[in-house]
């Protein structure tokens, strides 16, 4: 009776254990769902920005068609794309496109003048920012889904119920993560 009493209750801590455990790792994933969003959400305030910044400065920049058309176009694909990491790549890009059509921008005084293209250049800096920010969220909460799954004893566990790997944003272009080269000219004082 004893040996009975003692199984049954070590079959119910492994029991409440399992549950424990699968719960914190729903919760886990949920987070991380959450922070995805936060994501999608500060991108989708991006594209829809997009529209009225490049209508800002067509009649300023007639003549950079190409840095236009790059811009409204990848903003397109990524309206097209279901692939979530392809739209993900397409949204680098599509920030790389933004700091070109910036830097092209700089050479027009009359645009930078303009209160229109300052007010959107400014509310594209903030969105910017909460998308950076955005992604950090996301990183931590997959960080912690990940330690989560992946310890023991829970990756016993986890990879039969179907939790994953959580992939990281991080730099698309190599360029990017490479260390800035800086070089003092030794003449420059003399």
């Amino acid at each position: 009776m004893i040996a009975l009493s003692v199984v049954l209750g070590v079959a119910l801590l492994i029991g409440l254990y399992g549950i424990a455990l699968y719960n914190g790792l729903i919760r886990g994933r949920n987070l991380a769902e959450e922070a995805r969003s936060g994501v999608d959400v500060q991108l989708k305030r991006r594209a829809d920005l997009i529209p009225n910044l490049v209508e800002a400065v067509k009649g300023y920049m007639g003549h950079e068609r190409g840095v236009l058309e790059a811009v409204t176009g990848l903003r397109t694909k990524i309206q097209g794309t279901a692939d979530e990491a392809a739209r993900y790549r397409l949204e680098g890009e599509l920030t790389q496109a933004l700091t070109r059509f910036f830097a092209v921008a700089e050479g027009y005084p009359q645009l930078r003048a303009s209160e229109n293209f300052a007010s959107l250049q400014q509310e594209l800096a903030a969105i910017e920012s909460e998308l950076q920010l955005a992604r950090r969220y996301y990183n931590g909460a997959a960080r912690e889904q990940n330690n989560r799954s992946q310890t023991f004893p829970a990756n016993l566990l986890a990879s039969s119920m179907g939790f994953g790997s959580l992939p990281y944003f991080e730099i698309e272009d190599p360029a990017d993560r490479a260390v800035p080269r800086v070089s003092f000219d030794a003449g420059a004082g003399s």
